[in-house]
Order: C-alpha cells, then structure tokens, then sequence
C-alpha cells in the first residue's frame, strides 16, 4: 500500500521518529514498525472517515417519552495536544419525542467521534448536539469521565486523576430534578 501523504513517505517519517528517540530504525524488531504504526493510525483514527451522525438515522417509532440512558459505555481517544490516548466511560440519556434509536448505534456515534484527535470538551458536545440534532428528542444530557495519558504519563504525572464533563441541552437545561435522577442512576451499579 502507498503510505505516501502530499509527497511525503509516512514510513520515512517515523523511520525519523525512530530515529530521534534514540532507536535504530533497522533493528529486527523495528523494521517493520513503520508499517504497523500506519496500520494503528488507520484503526484508531478511523472516525474521520465516518459520519457519526449517520447512525443516528435508522430510528423507530415509539410513544415512549422517559428518560433513555445508555451509561458506562467504554471509549478511548487520542488528545489533540499530545497525541496520547485518554479513556473512560460516556454516560448518554435522551427523553425520546416520538422515536427511539438502537442503543448500539449510540456507542456507534460515540465511536466516531472518538476515533479523532479530540478534547473531552468538545467529544461531549458534539454526542449531545449530534443526538439533539439528529433524534430531536425532548433533551439530552452527556456526561463523560476519562483518565488522561497527558496527564499521567508525562506533565504533572497523577494517575488516577479523572476529568469529568457536561453537556445538556433541551428539558435538561431546565430540569434540575431531571439531571438529578441521571446523576443518581449513573451512580448506581
């Protein structure tokens, strides 16, 4: 396969990351690391191919208007400052408005999005605009917790250390006890 990018050999490339970390590029065990890496990067940054909200479409008609949350479904991303992974779990509840969608297709969006260079910031945004936008349910509410390899690994080195985020939109935005009642079932096990 041609791994060659605007005239650029990626294969080369990472010859010369090689290289800069002190390895040897033609060592046994790193002559075929060039070609493996291109593969990882194919894999784990597939969702630029994707269009997440693709998976959103195919829904079904239900009258069912209560609370739908689909909790600790795993991820993993790459931060876009480091290029390091972080990973955890999203926690997605919607209130239908006259549809529903198959639950896997909402760790399929998730996937999506996550296979990209990201921020969990922006990640929990786009699951919740992406699920407002496409569903047009009564609201939706995303929470995400995540461990970080930036933070880890290398920086202030803590680990453990966990980032969680928000993002509410629609009868959410208004209703305190509603956002409470996912809290409280996120918690449960």
């Amino acid at each position: 396969m041609n791994h060659t990018v605007l005239n650029v050999d990626l294969e080369e490339n990472i010859k010369l990351i090689l290289q800069y970390i002190g390895e040897i590029p033609e060592r046994e065990g790193l002559i075929e690391t060039p070609k493996r890496v291109i593969k990882m990067y194919d894999e784990i940054f597939k969702g630029y191919k994707e269009d997440p909200s693709s998976y959103l479409r195919k829904t079904f008609k239900e009258d069912h208007r209560e609370l739908v949350l689909v909790k600790d479904i795993s991820f993993y991303s790459h931060c876009e400052h480091h290029m390091v992974p972080f990973f955890g779990v999203a926690h997605i509840a919607y209130i239908p408005n006259g549809f529903v969608v198959g639950l896997s297709k909402i760790a399929r969006m998730l996937e999506a999005y996550d296979r990209r260079l990201q921020l969990q910031e922006r990640l929990t945004f786009q699951v919740a605009k992406t699920m407002f936008e496409v569903l047009n349910p009564l609201g939706v509410m995303v929470v995400i917790e995540a461990e970080h390899f930036c933070m880890t690994i290398r920086g202030v080195q803590k680990p453990g250390a966990k980032n969680v985020t928000t993002e509410t939109l629609g009868i959410f935005t208004e209703d305190n006890e509603l956002v409470h009642k996912v809290l409280d079932l996120i918690k449960t096990k």
